[in-house]
């Protein structure tokens, strides 16, 4: 199926999240994975022990050089660290990419709870990444951080999520695997206010490691692929799932997914 997915975000040493995550996922998925790193992390499936992060000029060095031969389908937005990464990657972006269609997913602690976002760079994401989203991918901890409302519910859930939309982006799936319950529900808002509630069972395991890297590069490999937005993050959460189901197992803490495990069925 092809599609040019570029994935600007964070590498993981332990394979199981980031860039790693990333290009396995679009690959899995038929596309073609490129990458501008913002930051390398020294970590494994107990969690991160350091990150080194990217100097903005070469971030700005990986977009151009990409956008300027190869062209992209979709760009796919991870971590990005800090105020400097977040600028130089919107002015990237606007200057070598305008009119590409943009996941954001806003990626700010990693799941063994380690920061991936500097507190105060909270406030430039919000003004000037969202916006440019024609789809945000939030969980429940980053829409708090980006809304300043308390999410411990469903309905919570939905408010914010029309929240987030008053700051620009396109559409928003609040993804709700933190909430309670046998159920995994995410909700998706889309169009002019139209939220779809998408369900499934809850895979009890503690191999989720990436699950949100994994998702949003899978929805960006759907939209270069021409797939409709909803449909994209239909196929998403389909991969997703299996991929926690098949999960290999590995590491002692939260372990990876098997991103490869229907590269057949997708193609």
């Amino acid at each position: 199926m092809n599609g040019k997915v570029l994935i600007i975000a964070g590498s993981d040493s332990g394979g199981g999240a980031g860039i790693q995550a990333d290009i396995k996922t679009v690959t899995a998925l038929g596309g073609f994975a490129m990458t501008a790193i913002t930051a390398l992390t020294a970590q494994n499936t107990h969690g991160v022990e350091g990150i080194f992060e990217v100097a903005p000029a070469f971030i700005a060095d990986q977009i151009r050089v990409v956008m300027s031969d190869l062209g992209a389908d979709c760009i796919k937005i991870g971590m990005l660290h800090s105020t400097a990464v977040i600028e130089t990657v919107a002015e990237s972006l606007k200057k070598h990419a305008p009119g590409v269609p943009v996941v954001v997913d806003p990626v700010m602690i990693a799941k063994g709870g380690a920061a991936l976002l500097q507190t105060e760079a909270v406030q430039s994401l919000r003004h000037f990444i969202v916006p440019i989203a024609t789809i945000l991918t939030p969980n429940l901890p980053e829409a708090e951080a980006l809304t300043g409302m308390t999410v411990e519910t469903e309905a919570q859930a939905q408010h914010a999520a029309i929240a987030l939309a008053t700051l620009g982006p396109k559409a928003i799936l609040m993804t709700g695997g933190h909430l309670a319950g046998p159920k995994v529900t995410d909700f998706y808002l889309h169009g002019e206010g139209t939220m779809d509630v998408f369900q499934s069972d809850r895979i009890e395991t503690k191999h989720t490691h990436g699950t949100g890297c994994t998702l949003a590069s899978a929805i960006a490999c759907g939209v270069a692929q021409g797939l409709e937005m909803r449909a994209a993050v239909v196929r998403a959460r389909h991969y997703v799932q299996r991929a926690i189901t098949t999960a290999p197992g590995y590491g002692g803490g939260h372990g990876p997914l098997n991103h490869g495990h229907t590269v057949r069925a997708f193609n």
